[in-house]
């Protein structure tokens, strides 16, 4: 079940690529604290390529990401990314070792693929909530009622419909 739900994500942030120029997606946005919709997008993208860069090694820590300039200026080259990532996300559930430097102190978190493949999708939903609250000033563009909305919001508001 994880896995289609980071496709349904992913698909819904292709979906919303697909109706932007370039100049909207890479242009600052006073809602995101002068960030663009492309910054937001490429670091969704980046946290699953680092994910998905370090399983094999069993250890991965996000702050190693290349943030890909092209990533967060060109639609055609995010849309790919996202569909590598995509094509890459579905792998056995696996033991992971976390590293970060927080304040300056390096900590390893022991952790697993699966948790970790979670973690991005929570991730990438919060930056789409952050992207919302953009495009809802666009008339051009348009997403789905869920995109950027929390699966469990999602489920609880299902349960209440019934």
């Amino acid at each position: 079940m994880l896995v289609p739900s980071i496709h349904n994500s992913l698909n819904d942030l292709i979906d919303l690529l697909g109706q932007m120029s370039d100049y909207d997606y890479a242009s600052p946005c006073p809602e995101l604290s002068h960030a663009s919709i492309g910054e937001h997008t490429r670091h969704i993208i980046e946290m699953f390529q680092c994910l998905e860069n370090q399983y094999e090694r069993g250890v991965v820590n996000y702050d190693l990401r290349e943030r890909n300039r092209q990533m967060q200026t060109d639609t055609k080259f995010a849309i790919a990314n996202i569909s590598q990532v995509k094509n890459n996300v579905d792998k056995p559930n696996k033991t992971i070792e976390l590293q970060q430097i927080v304040d300056g102190e390096e900590i390893c978190i022991e952790s697993n693929y699966f948790r970790e493949l979670l973690y991005n999708l929570e991730h990438c939903i919060h930056h789409q909530a952050l992207i919302k609250v953009v495009v809802i000033r666009h008339e051009s563009l348009s997403v789905n009622d869920n995109f950027g909305v929390a699966r469990s919001t999602i489920e609880y508001r299902n349960q209440c419909a019934q």
